[in-house]
């Protein structure tokens, strides 16, 4: 195994994935423009293995222990198909490079935004033929909250993930890694306004279902026989907004005890997307 030391001063190469996601039209994240040096690091087992396996990353900067990087070829044999573009560094290095307390686990990468999309590629996502399921954020702001809902979008097969351009946090290293590698697999649609997009997905045939605890029925009637969800949840503090609100076609809340108001947002769409997957099995 041939790796090398970037002496201090000197550019690393660079290499880049050769495939292409298919043909829909994209667009670079704006955001990601406007993050500092250290935010613009992915760090952490997963979010920098997923970025590596994904053919539409081109990346700028790996690096990592000498030890991890034996680990990671070993555990995940083919990953890391030029290990000579690997820079050997110590913890003491990443700890400089990195947001203070972050979790790097022994290696970090920088590479370039991922492409977002727009409403109309949407339909290009569909995971299930004649089903979709997407879910719109309104001003969730956490980017712990955003990365959750993102990893379990993943996992419920959840087809693209909606957020305004603001009130809405960039892809960063602390996302990334609450994502657990799903930023690398969930479509994002950024939009600028957001009650626009909401028509627009009207009509495509979703059905527009706010998530809201003060509704007057539980979600899994509301998502009953429907083809085509948009899942709509409000932020930390004040839930959806009015004019959100009234852009929903329903309301559903979900069965939880009166012990408690409400819950977590990213736990909150978690058991969103488990009820959608549920009715689609039956």
């Amino acid at each position: 195994m041939t790796t090398r030391k970037t002496p201090k001063g000197q550019k690393p190469n660079f290499f880049q994935g050769s495939k292409k996601r298919g043909a829909q039209r994209q667009k670079t994240a704006k955001s990601g423009s406007e993050l500092s040096d250290r935010d613009s690091w992915l760090y952490g087992d997963h979010a920098v293995l997923a970025a590596l396996d994904n053919p539409d990353r081109k990346i700028k900067r790996f690096l990592v222990t000498e030890s991890k990087l034996q680990h990671v070829m070993e555990a995940h044999p083919g990953l890391i198909k030029n290990p000579s573009m690997a820079e050997i560094v110590s913890n003491d290095d990443l700890r400089d490079l990195l947001p203070e307390h972050a979790i790097h686990q022994g290696l970090a990468l920088k590479a370039n935004p991922l492409r977002e999309y727009d409403i109309e590629d949407i339909p290009s996502f569909q995971n299930n033929e004649g089903y979709s399921t997407v879910a719109i954020l309104d001003q969730v702001t956490d980017p712990h909250n955003v990365g959750a809902i993102l990893r379990s979008a993943a996992a419920f097969e959840i087809d693209a993930l909606i957020l305004p351009e603001r009130h809405s946090p960039p892809i960063t290293g602390v996302l990334a890694r609450s994502a657990s590698g799903a930023v690398e697999t969930v479509p994002l649609v950024r939009v600028n306004n957001l009650a626009r997009a909401l028509d627009k997905l009207a009509d495509m045939g979703y059905w527009r279902i706010g998530l809201d605890g003060r509704a007057d029925q539980q979600l899994d009637q509301t998502i009953k026989s429907a083809e085509k969800i948009a899942l709509i949840l409000g932020s930390e503090g004040k839930g959806l907004r009015r004019l959100t609100e009234e852009k929903c076609d329903l309301m559903g809340k979900l069965p939880i005890s009166p012990k408690i108001e409400s819950l977590n947002v990213s736990n909150a769409a978690a058991i969103s997307f488990y009820e959608v997957a549920k009715s689609r099995l039956n």
